[in-house]
């Protein structure tokens, strides 16, 4: 069984990861002043700092050499160039076509996409365009003042968090609202206030069958033709982002308010597609295409720069680094930045879905770890709930910290507080306090021998916790873009340095074919599949109890 694991580089970084786990943070600061000039980069709108990672410039080499036995610039041209490198599905992988801002042919089974993502951005602009305008009405001639964004997982979690990152920008013309869980109590909460005369619906589901987005929006109609009576009407308040005419056709949309998705673009890079309409529409549409334009200037520092210097490149080789090498197996986003609230659990889905695997591209069983787990919060909310484990806990958790040098809106000195937090932390999941330190502390405070004695342990912190800074020039429809498409482009060289398949998720298929087995059984007393004994009593438990 070949592997990445027998490449010379990999071995090499192995040797290197036991030497460096015995190398303290402090002491490769202590021992080189231009630390940070040697290890960050910096390109438009964004400081990319990784000097308190544990490398050194052995290690640095070591992966950059990784990176190119893992042949990532062919693997690279291939993506861009439209080969179907979505080897389980025989699939291309271009959500980058849907932000190619330079306009040139991208080519797929014989087809320039370049002119079909236009055209959809061109329809996508007109209908923006009469909603925002007033031009589109209801079926009582009223325009839309609420729209409600229904999808699951890839169709919702980038919109919103899209949605939510930019808030400060919105105009006030529309309200946008999401709806994603199939749990009634969401959408019974969004629907709660509505007029039926003024809301529009979109409906993103690429096949319109997935179980939880038709659930929904079901009830969705339910509600509005309680009030709205007709079926015709819903033509004019309901649109969908889908490929399948026939069932959108079906459901009351009419065609031409369906907007097209493609095989090649995965759910949880669509954001980029039609299934940002409700960006486009709650923001405008140029504040649409500036996303995409600052995704755009991403793919052309990936495509361009040099391995060294490689922001999304470099992301990965840590990420790589960390979790293969050094074993830790959790990664922490921690934004301080309350627009970008969303943001780690965007990138949960955006990497746990892609490389969550377990085989590489051959179906042979990765002898090393591969995807860490991806969790977080907004920093300052962090720091009062799990950050004693990031400073002091058994775990050693790789964090990476997100700031912004303006802030969407300045209230007197709060920023220069939140950033003085975003300093600290960093700096003390590098140093950590030792016992001299603690000891000379508790000295200063009156505290006896017996006393610092009791609680030397206790404060100590060990340090050597690696972090990577990111510092935006400020949380804008730009930046929000620049921002998805790093992390998107490290989760495709994490994907190939891995040597895993990033873009399928058959694990989620699992679970919705169980799902959909199991629901039979709940509304059906004569359906019946096998199942283990604890799935039996579950569910005959909750048949038994539940109120009919």
């Amino acid at each position: 069984m070949s592997s990445r694991s027998q490449l010379a580089s990999w071995q090499a970084l192995s040797e290197s990861a036991k030497k460096m786990k015995q190398i303290h943070l402090k002491d490769l600061f202590a021992k080189n002043s231009t630390r940070f000039e040697q290890f960050s980069a910096q390109i438009p709108g964004v400081l990319f700092d990784y000097s308190k990672q544990q490398i050194d410039k052995t290690v640095f080499e070591q992966l950059i050499a990784l990176a190119k036995e893992c042949d990532i610039s062919a693997r690279r041209e291939k993506m861009f160039s439209g080969e179907k490198i979505n080897i389980t599905e025989d699939r291309a992988v271009l959500h980058t076509a849907l932000r190619n801002r330079a306009n040139t042919a991208v080519m797929v089974d014989g087809e320039n996409v370049t002119d079909a993502v236009n055209a959809e951005l061109a329809k996508m602009k007109a209908f923006v365009g009469k909603v925002r305008s007033g031009e589109w009405l209801g079926y009582t001639g009223k325009a839309v003042k609420d729209v409600v964004a229904i999808g699951v997982g890839g169709s919702n979690l980038g919109p919103q968090m899209a949605t939510e990152a930019l808030a400060a920008y919105a105009d006030g013309t529309l309200n946008v609202h999401y709806v994603s869980n199939v749990d009634g109590v969401q959408i019974a909460s969004v629907l709660q206030g509505l007029d039926v005369e003024t809301t529009l619906f979109v409906i993103s589901s690429k096949t319109f069958t997935t179980s939880e987005t038709m659930t929904n929006a079901k009830s969705a109609v339910e509600w509005f033709l309680q009030t709205a009576q007709a079926q015709e009407h819903i033509a004019k308040h309901f649109v969908a982002v889908s490929t399948n005419l026939e069932k959108t056709a079906a459901f009351g949309i009419a065609d031409e308010n369906v907007f097209t998705m493609w095989d090649w673009v995965g759910g949880r890079f669509s954001l980029w597609s039609a299934i940002g309409l409700p960006i486009a529409l709650y923001l405008g549409f140029d504040a649409f295409e500036e996303i995409l334009e600052g995704a755009f200037e991403i793919d052309e520092h990936f495509k361009n720069a040099e391995f060294e210097n490689n922001v999304p490149l470099l992301m990965a080789l840590l990420s790589v680094w960390n979790t293969s090498f050094l074993g830790y197996t959790a990664q922490a986003i921690l934004p301080y930045d309350q627009a970008l609230h969303m943001l780690p659990a965007y990138l949960q889905q955006g990497e746990m879905e892609s490389n969550g695997k377990h085989v590489t591209f051959a179906g042979e069983t990765v002898p090393y770890t591969t995807v860490p787990i991806i969790w977080g919060m907004t920093g300052i909310n962090g720091q009062h709930a799990f950050y004693q484990c990031l400073h002091q806990g058994n775990v050693i958790v790789p964090a990476d910290f997100i700031a912004s040098i303006e802030p969407q809106v300045n209230v007197g000195k709060h920023h220069d507080i939140l950033l003085s937090n975003f300093f600290a932390q960093t700096e003390a999941m590098m140093a950590g306090v030792d016992a001299e330190q603690v000891t000379a502390d508790l000295t200063a405070k009156g505290k006896s021998e017996a006393e610092i004695s009791e609680l030397l342990n206790h404060k100590i912190h060990q340090g050597n916790r690696p972090t990577t800074s990111m510092l935006l020039d400020k949380v804008d429809a730009k930046t929000v873009g620049r921002l998805i498409a790093l992390y998107e482009h490290k989760i495709f060289c994490q994907g190939i340095i891995l040597e895993i398949c990033s873009f399928d998720q058959w694990g989620v298929e699992l679970g919705k074919g169980l799902a959909s087995k199991i629901e039979a059984e709940l509304f059906d007393d004569a359906v019946s599949h096998p199942h283990d004994s604890s799935t039996n009593g579950l569910i005959a438990y909750y048949k038994t109890h539940r109120k009919q």
